[in-house]
């Protein structure tokens, strides 16, 4: 197995969940993976748990992922991380488990990977706060984007971290969504489908970055490098 090579011609490739095409979505493994490629970053996800503590999965709840019927943010931490994840084929293996938000930042740090960090759900200030103050503890502040499609979230990190490097996580290329991310300085994260070449340009004019998601297919990953997008997120292509 391995990932699919394309002509980046300057676009920066993000590794969606880590390479979740090759290893288990959010998981040290696929974060491992990513690192010891050529990608530019390494998208994950955090949510707040049920005792205040940052821990690394998509999802709201385990059922998907590990076939257990736990929602994320009602489950306490230690919980949470003792639960065995499947391989990507449904087999059994040990070293799967949801990581910590300071797990993720280390892979990020050791193999020098910017940190694509999506805020999942609205969450109180203070944790949008506490989130932000581990990655700078651990000296990466510098080096992450934070996303959310919690529009909210990314108000509060504005003002509590100026200089932070933003993106808000958006399906719709609107006019609202433009005057948003253009009053507070957000680039924007686009799916792939609703990118167009004149939103693209309009931002660009407007002095922000263009990430797309999640692009599979070599196809429409060049049609979106055509358009002149900064960033791809994507579990698979190279």
């Amino acid at each position: 197995m391995n990932t699919t090579a394309i002509d980046k011609k300057g676009c920066r490739l993000v590794a969606h969940r880590g390479v979740s095409g090759l290893e288990k979505e959010n998981t040290c493994a696929a974060f491992v993976a990513a690192g010891v490629k050529s990608y530019f970053g390494i998208e994950t996800d955090v949510h707040v748990t049920a005792d205040g503590k940052y821990i690394v999965v998509h999802d709201d709840d385990l059922r998907r992922v590990a076939g257990v019927d736990l929602q994320v943010e009602k489950t306490d931490f230690d919980t949470l991380i003792r639960v065995p994840l499947p391989d990507t084929d449904g087999t059994p293996r040990s070293d799967l488990r949801l990581p910590s938000l300071n797990d993720y930042i280390s892979i990020c740090r050791k193999y020098e990977k910017t940190a694509v960090l999506e805020l999942k759900n609205r969450m109180p200030r203070g944790h949008v706060a506490g989130i932000a103050a581990v990655v700078k503890d651990m000296g990466w502040l510098d080096r992450t984007i934070f996303i959310s499609f919690s529009g909210e979230n990314l108000v509060d990190l504005r003002e509590l971290y100026p200089e932070a490097e933003i993106e808000f996580l958006t399906c719709e290329a609107s006019e609202e969504n433009f005057r948003f991310m253009e009053k507070y300085r957000f680039g924007a994260d686009l799916c792939g489908s609703c990118v167009t070449p004149g939103y693209v340009a309009r931002l660009h004019a407007a002095g922000l970055k263009v990430n797309c998601w999640t692009i599979d297919r070599p196809e429409d990953a060049e049609k979106l490098i055509g358009a002149g997008v900064d960033y791809i997120t994507t579990n698979i292509l190279e």
